[in-house]
């Protein structure tokens, strides 16, 4: 654990959450989350110079030894509208009270940072040693479907799995779902989850898998989808791409809910809509396109062509340009882009083909 020096006298001060699971598990944590008991913006104001505070959520950053650290006052929360951001329902209350809100026993673990001490209100140290993900109450995937996909995420990262009974509690909210939830959320966990590269117990594929056979896909659309027979992360691992939750997550096809940007949605619509026959129909389509684009149509249609458009098709380039052909004599029109194309389809036969080669296809194509 990333250690940081605070003088706490009241030793009501302590790392909680993911950084308490991730020490004890032996692991690297990016996260680090401290709670006051009480309220931390009275309290945690006197260790350095305070940077932020916000007094709705009772959170305070200051500035200690040089390092930007968030500290939260305990607190209850409550889901007035299921599936969506809780409210702050009261601020200062108990540790055992504010960790009762989270979403796994083994995220609910506390240790003080005065003494070291592991506080475990809720059995999450044995479920950590078995592996177990169990969540703290029976509506919780009802007041956050999102957990869901975080269950997803942990048991990949971790190698655990859900206890029987969370288990039954999902499949009971995934065959009835309330889509009034927040898609900002679903669409931030898919992300955590299919678009990690750190170190993972279990692959990719093997979280997409599931996502598909356990039906945890309805979170994003109700349509039937099939598993497909292409191994997803295979093909990340060939061709890396910036937005790789998107190649899994894409294979929905709906993603209406979704707050896509402008980018992403750029993404899905550029999936040719049909399978693609000749090179030189494949290089029209995969051209101008994003290598996330050309995964999916890989996934969904045809991994050969996808393939080896990436492979292959891709670097072949012709070399003459608007300025060749004025110099040969032509004047600009919209022949130019005809003649580009039939070079082209020249060159993708024999990719051998030399400039001098193109130039004498040039004129070809204007003598006849």
């Amino acid at each position: 654990m990333d250690i940081i020096k605070i003088n706490d006298t009241s030793n009501k001060l302590y790392y909680i959450g993911g950084i308490v699971r991730d020490f004890l598990l032996n692991r690297e944590s990016l996260d680090i989350d401290i709670t006051y008991a009480g309220n931390a913006i009275e309290y945690c104001a006197r260790f350095g110079d305070v940077l932020q505070i916000n007094p709705d959520f009772g959170t305070i950053k200051v500035l200690v030894d040089g390092r930007e650290v968030d500290f939260a006052s305990t607190r209850t929360e409550k889901y007035e509208k299921k599936g969506h951001l809780p409210q702050v329902d009261r601020l200062g209350v108990s540790l055992k009270e504010d960790v009762l809100r989270r979403d796994f026993t083994i995220n609910a673990l506390a240790m003080s940072v005065s003494t070291g001490e592991i506080v475990d209100y809720t059995g999450g140290v044995e479920d950590l040693n078995n592996g177990i993900l169990r969540v703290l109450h029976d509506r919780s995937f009802i007041d956050d479907p999102t957990r869901i996909i975080r269950g997803l995420k942990f048991a990949m990262r971790f190698g655990f799995d859900l206890d029987e009974h969370t288990k039954n509690l999902q499949d009971e909210y995934l065959a009835n779902i309330n889509y009034d939830m927040s898609y900002a959320r679903v669409k931030k966990e898919l992300i955590e989850t299919f678009g990690y590269s750190g170190k993972m117990a279990r692959g990719l594929q093997w979280a997409y898998d599931r996502f598909i056979n356990d039906g945890i896909y309805r979170l994003v659309t109700p349509d039937e989808v099939e598993n497909p027979s292409v191994n997803i992360e295979n093909l990340i691992m060939d061709y890396p791409v910036e937005h790789q939750w998107l190649v899994f997550a894409g294979t929905l096809r709906d993603l209406s809910r979704l707050p896509l940007t402008r980018t992403e949605q750029k993404i899905v619509d550029d999936v040719p809509a049909c399978g693609l026959s000749g090179d030189f129909e494949i290089y029209k389509a995969f051209e101008h396109v994003r290598t996330e684009s050309i995964l999916l149509y890989g996934i969904l249609y045809d991994e050969y062509t996808a393939r080896r458009y990436l492979d292959v098709l891709k670097h072949i380039k012709i070399t003459v340009n608007g300025e060749d052909l004025k110099e040969l004599g032509f004047p600009p029109s919209q022949e130019y882009s005809k003649c580009f194309d039939f070079v082209l389809k020249e060159k993708l036969k024999n990719p051998y083909i030399t400039r001098d080669d193109e130039l004498i296809l040039v004129k070809k194509y204007y003598s006849e």
